[in-house]
């Protein structure tokens, strides 16, 4: 683990901090008229979610974590767990549904994702940015309605509710961002 000066702080860097891991969400270097200059960071439990302001000045130093990467297969649900295994041992990896949130909707047979692990113990997971869903309702289109607010709701195969433009229809495959949760364009 290497020691880094609290100055060095970016975001995405996880640290540890008063016994605990935090990744660092925003940071501010801020240099009052008076005093020295440290660097404002807002900080994010990776354990249970909390938030910390913390103040870091330069001469005060933290422990920079790395992360083990690791690629994983999902491959079902069992009651309130996701069951996933490793690519290269090919161990199961069981995770609450909780853990990876409302995001868990998009997880398909076979789907790729990226495990962060500290000391063997999985702390996050990243999903693919985009997959592709086939829509299985969509409210028809208002005739003479403005251009403004011209998206319409839809509902994908998965149960999720998302905002379409107001030429796609049921039965159509989509492209949606799994982050926040929105249509990009239709699928090729």
């Amino acid at each position: 683990m290497a020691k880094i000066s609290g100055s060095e702080i970016r975001p995405g860097y996880v640290i540890e901090h008063d016994g605990g891991l935090w990744v660092a969400v925003k940071t501010n270097t801020v240099k009052p008229g008076k005093g020295g200059a440290y660097n404002q960071v807002e900080l994010k439990n990776l354990i249970n979610g909390t938030k910390l302001n913390e103040r870091f000045r330069s001469a005060e130093t933290v422990e920079q974590i790395r992360l083990d990467l690791k690629d994983f297969s999902f491959l079902y649900e069992q009651g309130d767990a996701l069951v996933f295994m490793d690519t290269e041992s090919y161990e199961q990896l069981e995770l609450a549904k909780d853990f990876v949130g409302e995001r868990a909707a998009f997880l398909q047979d076979g789907m790729m994702v990226t495990v962060q692990l500290y000391e063997e113990r999985p702390i996050g997971i990243s999903l693919p940015d985009q997959v592709t869903l086939t829509i299985t309702e969509a409210d028809p289109v208002v005739k003479g309605q403005t251009a403004a607010s011209s998206y319409k709701p839809a509902v994908l195969e998965n149960g999720v509710r998302v905002l379409v433009p107001p030429f796609i229809s049921a039965g159509e495959r989509i492209v949606v961002d799994t982050n926040e949760i929105t249509y990009v364009r239709r699928a090729d």
